[in-house]
């Protein structure tokens, strides 16, 4: 049966980042889907093209990984902290009502970029909106993503780090699809070895598969899940 995905990201690559090799691999068997960017200007990010050229290469990097077009906010790039969270909640909670998913991804909460956190604890808020309204499709799953340059990057605090507990098996061709949409965004990529590189990128997909006993793979946290 045909499932829908919706991710819950900040920015403009992070849902390539931390989910494009399963985007690819799931959309292909069929299953929807949907990436909401809540800061779709990221007007603080330097050497950003226009918005128009933005939103066209955040189109053509769902297209490559087989996504509906972005959903997209104008929350203040690296300044979700000002922004009520309530007001971030009811945002996501909309979205949510409208896609009705089956499966929501969304940043670690330890990620390094506070923009991140705000839009975990913001999405996870969020994902219990089918608890308390009756037309709303129960969520199966809540995950939290591995976005490299944030959740890699992030310094020992009170938030536990990334725990790996859940994979999706995406082959070879699923990472050369999610660094093929990663280029379609214009700057995003640095050369070896930053975490943002082919190199790095690979050698995760085949760590993860790795753990997991599968061909290359892309992991995620359980932070809620029915297993039917």
């Amino acid at each position: 049966m045909s499932k829908i995905y919706l991710t819950v990201t900040a920015h403009p690559d992070d849902e390539v980042l931390g989910f494009g090799a399963s985007a690819y691999v799931l959309s292909k068997q069929g299953h929807t889907i949907i990436n909401c960017i809540l800061s779709g200007n990221v007007d603080a990010r330097m050497n950003r093209p226009e918005v128009e050229e933005l939103n066209k290469h955040a189109n053509n990097a769902q297209e490559i990984i087989g996504a509906q077009p972005p959903i997209f906010g104008d929350f203040p790039n690296i300044k979700f902290n000002t922004v009520p969270h309530l007001e971030m909640v009811q945002f996501i909670e909309k979205i949510i009502a409208g896609v009705q998913p089956d499966y929501i991804f969304t940043h670690h909460p330890s990620d390094l970029n506070d923009d991140h956190l705000c839009t975990s604890r913001a999405c996870l808020a969020a994902s219990r909106l089918f608890q308390r309204r009756s037309d709303i499709k129960p969520v199966s799953g809540v995950y939290f993503m591995e976005i490299l340059s944030s959740t890699d990057w992030a310094f020992p605090s009170n938030v536990l780090p990334f725990q790996p507990n859940t994979f999706i098996e995406v082959g070879k061709e699923g990472v050369d699809k999610k660094i093929e949409a990663l280029n379609a965004y214009e700057g995003v990529m640095r050369p070896f070895p930053h975490s943002r590189s082919n190199e790095t990128l690979s050698g995760l997909a085949a760590l993860r598969g790795s753990q997991s006993g599968k061909n290359y793979a892309e992991a995620f946290q359980a932070a809620f899940q029915i297993l039917n």
